[in-house]
């Protein structure tokens, strides 16, 4: 009998054992540092759990630092290199991110004592994306496993940034767009929206809403007449020489969960981009859907933290471990 054929099924099966192998090697995998450095999450659930026990506010900056991460360059830790001489301005001191980034100090922090129990095996890219989840938890959200075994970028570029991270000024139609393009559906995009439940927001990023809509002196028509008054206590009309900060969501400001939702239901979203969701068609079932049902949100926020951080991410022999996770090795 002719043993060809199945000499050339025998290689072919081998092939693709070999292919998913090389697959699986190459991904995101739960527990990755169980070896290497166990106590490497412990380490910055610690250092998280004291810097937002010390600053509630900074959950927000660190859960918005590994979304800004994510979109630009994939999950990979760019936006935490500082700018330095001879190369184009840094990602985390673009205007779209400076000042309003918080929480280098606490990665820095975290990751200096992953460095002192491990040195060179823990991402900086990693570290980001622990503490997300762990500000996450901290605030009041569902806790989730964050598969890990990213390494770190080598490039930062700021001028990347307002190319990929989504404005406060988009409609909903845009924001489907734009994070479409990085693999994310619509529903993960409006899931992931109530992130602002908390954080804060100057108010040069809705002032228009506030005294010149649409080119006009007036307010935004789908904003609630008395929301606006109690921004406007607080925003100056433009320009001014000063641009305070309200929180995104005044019911909750510091607690994570569904009220953002609801906040737009009750047109209070305060920025544009947040109330989009709720007046556009296309996204309005599902603003109504998170509302009604905070412990489903919940659930749909972790699974898209999930998602949204392995986009593009450097795996293998990619990239490097960063001594430092301001600056290259």
């Amino acid at each position: 009998m002719d043993k060809t054929p199945r000499m050339l099924q025998m290689v072919s099966t081998l092939v693709l054992i070999l292919s998913v192998s090389s697959l699986a090697s190459a991904s995101l995998e739960v527990g990755f540092y169980s070896s290497t450095c166990p106590s490497a999450e412990t380490i910055v659930r610690n250092t998280v759990n004291k810097a937002i026990s010390d600053n509630p506010g900074v959950a927000a900056g660190l859960i918005r630092m590994h979304f800004h991460d994510c979109f630009v360059r994939g999950c990979d830790g760019s936006v935490l290199l500082a700018s330095t001489s001879g190369n184009p301005t840094a990602e985390r001191d673009n205007f779209v991110n400076n000042p309003s980034l918080r929480g280098f100090e606490v990665i820095e922090e975290a990751k200096t004592e992953v460095e002192a129990a491990c040195p060179q095996t823990v991402s900086c890219a990693d570290i980001l994306a622990f503490a997300a989840r762990d500000s996450v938890v901290k605030v009041g959200g569902t806790n989730y496993e964050v598969p890990s075994g990213r390494r770190d970028g080598r490039v930062s570029i700021g001028d990347e940034v307002p190319q990929n991270v989504p404005r406060p000024t988009l409609s909903a139609d845009e924001l489907v767009t734009n994070f479409a393009r990085k693999g994310l559906s619509a529903d993960e995009m409006v899931t992931l929206s109530g992130a602002h439940s908390i954080g804060v927001s100057h108010c040069s990023s809705f002032s228009n809403r506030l005294y010149s809509f649409n080119d006009t002196f007036q307010q935004d028509p789908s904003m609630d007449a008395s929301y606006a008054a109690t921004l406007k206590a607080t925003c100056p009309a433009p320009p001014s020489a000063t641009d305070p900060t309200v929180a995104l969501d005044p019911s909750t400001p510091i607690r994570l969960d569904n009220k953002y939702y609801e906040g737009l239901m009750n047109h209070r979203g305060l920025l544009t981009s947040d109330q989009t969701l709720y007046t556009s068609h296309s996204t309005k079932e599902m603003v109504q859907t998170n509302a009604y049902n905070g412990a489903t949100w919940a659930q749909k926020f972790a699974q898209a933290m999930v998602r949204m951080g392995s986009i593009e991410v450097l795996t293998g022999s990619d990239g490097e471990i960063r001594k430092h996770c301001s600056f290259v090795n």
